[in-house]
């Protein structure tokens, strides 16, 4: 195992957090899933110059991005995104690409659970075939219920993949798994011949080491079932308003240059522009958490 980390919980240069995750023990990105914003031209020689991977990137299924939308036209043109994004992680030599299915944030559905659900698979099916040709695989992700109606828990992300094709692969969120699974360490088990990418953040969406987590535990599970993959750091701060903060300088002051859609976007998961002073304490007390447990 290794360390990996998504970009798009602050605003900042992708090369800001190349440099700061190099420093720290990490070895690849797990880049946002927007080309037009990460051209691989551009993204390439930077990875090469900090000595980071790029190990896949998650799609960012946001606005009218949803493979359960009951439009054909919008399904398709969801479709053509994430084949987008899919050549991206090809242009940038990664092996996962993490996969939401239906809109983060949309908690009332447009079909049956019948239509949705073959609207899905038809949908992944032409992504994975283009994935397959890549030598990339998908990794389906649950999300937790105040995020998504569509796919909650493991066992509903195994069903979906075995669905889809033999490669097609999960992803399990520590931090969703403690809201929707009985027991984490058994979806764990339950998921091992396909899983494909592990997201890490605390019960409080915080660091690892910041909350509730047995990452010993949790990381001793991922080891017995032969997992090998990232532990791909997706810590989402939320931001304390209140005079018992113990974070004072964690909301950046300076203009932060960051398109409306991706500032709702995180403000959409209970946070904000953070300083790039807290942020890095994110980082530093995951590194300290987890890479004694991985080596």
């Amino acid at each position: 195992m290794h360390l990996s980390t998504h970009n798009w919980m602050r605003a900042e240069p992708i090369e800001i957090t190349l440099k700061r995750i190099k420093r720290l023990g990490w070895e690849s990105i797990e880049i946002s899933g927007e080309p037009t914003q990460y051209p691989p031209a551009h993204c390439r020689p930077l990875l090469k110059q900090h000595g980071i991977r790029c190990w896949g990137a998650v799609t960012l299924t946001l606005g009218e991005r949803n493979l359960a939308a009951k439009d054909p036209k919008q399904r398709a043109a969801t479709v053509d995104y994430m084949k987008s994004v899919a050549n991206m992680i090809h242009e940038l030599e990664g092996t996962e690409m993490t996969i939401v299915p239906a809109t983060v944030g949309k908690v009332v559905p447009d079909g049956t659970p019948e239509e949705e659900w073959k609207w899905v698979i038809a949908g992944l099916q032409e992504v994975y075939a283009l994935t397959e040709k890549h030598g990339i695989r998908i990794a389906l992700e649950p999300l937790n219920r105040f995020e998504t109606y569509f796919l909650n828990r493991a066992d509903q992300a195994l069903a979906l993949a075995k669905a889809v094709g033999p490669n097609c692969g999960v992803c399990l969120d520590a931090f969703h798994m403690c809201i929707e699974e009985k027991d984490m360490h058994a979806a764990i088990r339950a998921c091992a011949s396909r899983l494909t990418d592990v997201h890490v953040a605390e019960n409080n969406r915080l660091a690892p080491g910041m909350g509730a987590i047995d990452w010993a535990k949790f990381v001793g599970t991922l080891k017995e079932v032969g997992y090998t993959g990232a532990l791909t750091m997706e810590s989402v701060a939320p931001i304390d308003r209140t005079p018992v903060s113990p974070w004072k300088n964690q909301v950046e002051t300076n203009p932060v240059d960051i398109s409306p859609e991706q500032l709702k976007f995180i403000q959409d998961h209970g946070s904000s522009l953070l300083s790039e002073e807290y942020y890095t304490m994110l980082y530093e007390t995951a590194a300290k958490t987890l890479l004694p447990l991985i080596r």
